[in-house]
């Protein structure tokens, strides 16, 4: 009788298992879903700043192009008429204007989005762990 005394035991452990597993899948949900939480915010955070710091520099920059530009049209109307020298400043203006237009639709189309990609890794390595995979392969031990 000992032997089935211990075999109920082991399945009473089992059924105790599987009534806490969909407590504890909602738990790593949860988990989960607080670390994308984080991450995005963590992620937002620095992106808020970084864009209010190149608008302010962008902002500057645009002030001393317009002292610049004012500067190469009257060096230039030393030589020539003033309003030769404006055209000629323009079109120098409109050249760089397309180069640098061109050169950032390009960035913009390699870069990468702000994903929580620490978060998917998470996810994909628990799944991994939930099937039996990976590093937390039985095999492995």
């Amino acid at each position: 009788m000992p032997p089935r005394s211990a075999e109920r035991e082991e399945s009473r452990s089992l059924f105790s298992l599987l009534r806490e597993l969909p407590a504890t899948l909602l738990e790593l949900v949860r988990i989960e879903f607080e670390e994308l939480k984080r991450e995005m915010g963590r992620k937002l955070k620095k992106l808020g700043l970084g864009a209010l710091l190149i608008s302010i520099a962008a902002t500057l920059g645009l002030f001393l192009m317009g002292t610049l530009i004012a500067a190469a049209i009257l060096a230039l109307a030393l030589i020539m008429p003033a309003w030769l020298a404006a055209v000629v400043v323009s079109g120098a203006l409109l050249i760089l204007m397309i180069i640098f237009l061109a050169a950032g639709v390009s960035t913009f189309k390699k870069g990468n989005p702000p994903l929580p990609t620490e978060t998917f890794d998470a996810i994909i390595e628990d799944a991994h762990a939930l099937k039996g995979e990976g590093r937390f392969d039985r095999d492995t031990r």
